[in-house]
């Protein structure tokens, strides 16, 4: 009896050793990977400063496909003060796409945030549509 019990005490300490172990101990305390994001942007947001009333000014976005796999863009939707040019086609992994926005101030009377909406025709891993938003500030002077 003595020497069963000296058995179960040695396999239960050997089971709590195996536990602790520097391999057990270094896998628990590794940081989690973030994951690749699906796209990288030049800039997420762009501030034009004091714009004329009435005034047209152009600038851009540039995007980075980081996904892994081709991608392509369904929908681009912005203000109706806003025309965006975006590329229509295939976007390669690593490639780069650039989106040529002209905002026309005729119709703003103060200052103001716009957000231009790119839809993916690619969803994410959960089924819902990929949407990345990117946006230009501006002020309005007189």
């Amino acid at each position: 009896m003595m020497k069963l019990a000296f058995s179960i005490f040695s396999l239960m300490a050997f089971v709590v050793v195996l536990g602790c172990s520097p391999k057990a101990t270094a896998q628990a305390t590794q940081t989690p990977t973030t994951p690749t994001p699906f796209v990288t942007w030049d800039k997420k947001k762009l501030d034009l400063g004091p714009v004329k009333k009435g005034e047209k000014r152009t600038l851009f976005f540039e995007l980075t496909n980081t996904s892994g796999g081709d991608i392509q863009i369904e929908i681009v939707d912005a203000c109706e003060c806003t025309k965006v040019d975006f590329p229509r086609g295939v976007i390669a992994p690593g490639s780069k796409g650039r989106f040529d926005v002209t905002f026309d101030s005729s119709e703003k009377e103060a200052a103001e945030t716009i957000g231009i909406n790119v839809v993916f025709k690619q969803n994410d891993a959960s089924g819902n549509p990929r949407i990345e938003v990117v946006e230009y500030s501006f002020d309005i002077i007189k």
